[in-house]
């Protein structure tokens, strides 16, 4: 399994990719909106209010977007600090508004939760809890310090006290919620986006190692032909030089290290082409392969295959996929890493299903993570902190990952804790740690025995 560190994601801040350029275009939205709110008040509605303060709190927000759009390249992209501040800057332009035109009386004052929003959405949890607290503070002081809504009558437009309580206590829940609510959800997004990007690299590494061997295979075959004929060379140059005892050493030194090549290449590789036929193999073989990293780390690796009654009696052959192998693989080390001594991998099929399941006589999953078991960033089973491995520690990233390659493959994955799976006619431990079952429909991971396999095509450099 790739080793995939908690550092590679975490180092991403999310705040240092925002373009200055989108906070620059969301603030000349709000400065129309409140420009055409002031335009409406004085004209629709004959209101009396502080019109030239208010045109120069707008001023100061208009200057501040020129001078950012002029002094900063278009692709500027903020810090954190960078985005908060600016934020910050929004959010008090936005009181001191709201202080000049009626504080919590004024029905634009909910618009103070927006930059609260989009600080969740954006940057980290501290800076969203303190423009929080900021905002539940500006509106708090807004209740006692405003300036008066007036008539051009000189009638004071002020909400019944209740009234504006409840005005108060919905923002502050508003702020509450929308900002947890929003950070939530951005993390939820963040995790399975690390978590995808994790599944791509380990496919990505397991698709390079199977073609590398492809290519070492096809290296062995195809050189196979001239170290044949360098050692029957060399050997027949040895019976022709038995007069001269030097150069008749040599000619063995060149047979014997032709025998070496020919070893080193049959130790990299099994085959000669991309042979059609190496893309499937027996279930069997398959399963022994997934497993083979992890058999001599001190735990018991047992194989049963058993065929349904229903079933034909040889076993099936299946796609000998990166994604099939690689997700197996990591069930079987996720069964290691925490059985005891045993681990059990059992096969069935039937003329529709291929069922597997691995289990282990381990302290099975804790029972609070049973059902989230498979998502991205959550601790696994229930070890203790010297079972855990340190670059795995609360990510869950491995059975994320299997599920995900093996649902690519079609396979429906279920995880549960076994009490005691031995069979009554079966001795040995007993299985009552972790069960991960695997099931896929049998046309989706078994090509059809009836399709030719197709010409084999040699690899090219």
């Amino acid at each position: 399994m790739t080793d995939i560190s908690p550092g590679v994601f975490k180092s991403r801040r999310r705040g240092n990719w925002i373009r200055l350029r989108t906070l620059i275009l969301l603030r000349w939205w709000a400065i129309a909106g409140q420009v055409s709110a002031l335009v409406a008040a004085q004209r629709l509605y004959d209101l009396d209010l502080e019109i030239g303060l208010c045109y120069l709190v707008v001023g100061i927000a208009v200057i501040s977007n020129l001078v950012a759009a002029f002094i900063y390249p278009e692709n500027k992209r903020l810090s954190e600090t960078e985005t908060l501040l600016v934020v910050l800057f929004d959010m008090l332009q936005l009181g001191l508004m709201l202080y000049l035109t009626g504080g919590l009386n004024n029905p634009f004052s909910i618009l103070i939760v927006g930059p609260v929003t989009v600080s969740a959405s954006a940057i980290s949890s501290r800076s969203t809890l303190f423009l929080g607290l900021t905002a539940i503070l500006i509106v708090s002081l807004l209740t006692q310090f405003h300036l008066p809504l007036r008539t051009d009558m000189g009638f004071v437009l002020r909400m019944p006290t209740v009234f504006l309580f409840g005005n108060w206590a919905a923002i502050v829940i508003a702020v509450v919620f929308l900002g947890v609510y929003s950070r939530w959800i951005v993390a939820e997004m963040d995790s399975m986006s690390d978590a995808l990007q994790a599944t791509q690299m380990a496919l990505a590494r397991e698709q390079k190692l199977t073609d590398l061997g492809g290519v070492v295979a096809a290296a062995a075959h195809e050189l196979g032909t001239p170290l044949a004929t360098i050692k029957l060379t060399s050997s027949e140059l040895a019976e022709e030089l038995d007069d001269h005892p030097d150069l008749r050493d040599d000619a063995l030194l060149i047979r014997q290290q032709a025998d070496r090549c020919r070893d080193i290449l049959r130790s990299m590789g099994r085959a000669g082409k991309d042979d059609l036929h190496l893309r499937t193999a027996p279930l069997t073989a398959v399963l022994e392969e997934a497993a083979e990293p992890h058999q001599d780390r001190g735990k018991a690796i047992h194989f049963e295959y058993s065929a349904n009654t229903h079933a034909p009696d040889s076993q099936p052959t299946i796609y000998r996929r990166p994604e099939i192998i690689h997700g197996l693989r990591n069930l079987v080390q996720n069964a290691v890493d925490f059985a005891n001594a045993n681990v059990w991998i059992e096969s069935q099929w039937t003329d529709r299903h291929v069922t597997l399941r691995i289990m282990d006589d381990g302290r099975g999953f804790s029972a609070h993570a049973l059902n989230r078991i498979g998502e991205p960033f959550m601790r696994r089973r229930n070890a203790t902190p010297d079972q855990r491995r340190p670059e795995y520690d609360g990510m869950g990233l491995g059975l994320f990952i299997a599920k995900t390659l093996l649902e690519r493959s079609g396979a429906t994955l279920s995880f549960a804790n076994g009490a005691n799976l031995t069979h009554p006619d079966q001795g040995g431990p007993k299985r009552h740690g972790a069960v991960v079952e695997v099931t896929w429909p049998r046309q989706k991971i078994a090509p059809d025995a009836r399709a030719a396999p197709g010409e084999n095509q040699p690899i090219r450099a």
